[in-house]
């Protein structure tokens, strides 16, 4: 399943990428539903890239049928993400670390100048291997990670706030 989002952010794409590539920034994500506290395991800045990779639970609601096929405490993966600042662009790729066979998942991010602000395009791709229920399971999942980034999005404008 394809899914894009939008978000806009009232600073430079620079400031915003700054946001995004500091590890204690996902400190701040404790608190968001569908996901659970997110644990820096990596971050390396070298020549105009960040690398981060930053192991994640979801918590969110799947369908019924689902449970099943996917026990929910072992959706977690660790996201690697690098972070090309010249470019203001970011790949993700997520590394399940159960279900590898069950679950891919990539996306791209453009940090775009506008008007005086940013927005942040996100495209991706999530793909569920499960007889039956994929299709419902990767409805789920997208719906619960664009309600995230919109929860995320409010984390960002928070600590610009605070700049």
């Amino acid at each position: 399943m394809r899914f894009t989002a939008d978000l806009a952010f009232p600073a430079p794409p620079d400031v915003v990428l700054g946001i995004y590539t500091d590890p204690t920034f996902y400190d701040g994500l404790h608190n968001l539903p569908h996901i659970g506290r997110p644990e820096v395991l990596d971050h390396r800045a070298s020549d105009g890239q960040v690398t981060m990779r930053i192991r994640y639970q979801y918590r969110g609601d799947l369908p019924s049928a689902a449970y099943a096929v996917i026990a929910p405490e072992k959706l977690t993966w660790v996201e690697e993400t690098v972070f090309d600042l010249r470019a203001a662009t970011a790949t993700s790729r997520l590394l399940p670390d159960h279900y590898p066979d069950r679950l891919k998942a990539s996306a791209r991010s453009a940090f775009r100048a506008d008007d005086g602000g940013t927005v942040r395009h996100v495209e991706g791709e999530l793909k569920v291997r499960a007889l039956l229920v994929a299709g419902k399971v990767e409805q789920a999942i997208v719906s619960g990670l664009r309600e995230h980034l919109v929860d995320e999005r409010g984390v960002v404008l928070a600590r610009l706030e605070q700049r």
